[in-house]
């Protein structure tokens, strides 16, 4: 195994590709209902297979993904945070959003803002990329709360077109930043 198999590194936290040894931590992670809490539901085992075989693609095709994301001090893993590409009918679409999901027993240690910072410096610095947005329900506050703490702009709110029917969970937040040129 290598020494560092991270592709970038924040003060705690290393970002890499996903393995497909990651599922079962990751299944887990999508199992939990207060995680899953601003979700109409939480995905299959299959469906977690197959969002790690998106993202490990999307990084050979890109360089970027919902990165896996693991504490250096120890290789735990803790969950995803990265950028993706969206492609759902919208006025903003396609775009690269920023997004996080982590594991219960890591909130509120500021791993979220962490690595969503680093992800925007790799985003920006490495990548050369202008903009990304972020997306999520309106009642979703802890998540706008990092968008915030990261430097990001409200857009506007918006009715998720895959969410359409979904009174709680439709109505959304969008935010933006750009690269500093």
């Amino acid at each position: 195994m290598q020494d560092n198999p991270y592709l970038f590194q924040s003060e705690r936290l290393g970002f890499r590709n996903w393995s497909i040894n990651d599922l079962d931590e990751m299944y887990a992670i999508n199992s939990n209902k207060e995680v899953m809490e601003f979700f109409p539901r939480a995905p299959t085992k299959e469906e977690t297979n197959s969002f790690i075989s998106r993202m490990q693609k999307q990084f050979e095709q890109n360089q970027f993904c919902y990165f896996a994301v693991e504490k250096t001090e120890n290789r735990e893993f803790i969950g995803f945070i990265g950028i993706s590409t969206q492609d759902y009918e919208a006025d903003f679409t396609p775009c690269i959003d920023i997004g996080w999901r982590i594991k219960k027993s890591a909130w509120h240690k500021g791993y979220a803002t962490e690595g969503a910072k680093a992800t925007l410096d790799y985003a920006f610095n490495k990548l050369q990329l202008k903009h990304i947005y972020a997306i999520a329900p309106a009642v979703n506050t802890r998540s706008e709360a990092v968008m915030k703490k990261i430097g990001m702009s409200k857009v506007k709110n918006f009715i998720h077109p895959q969410l359409i029917n979904d009174k709680r969970l439709g109505k959304c937040v969008l935010y933006e930043i750009k690269a500093v040129i």
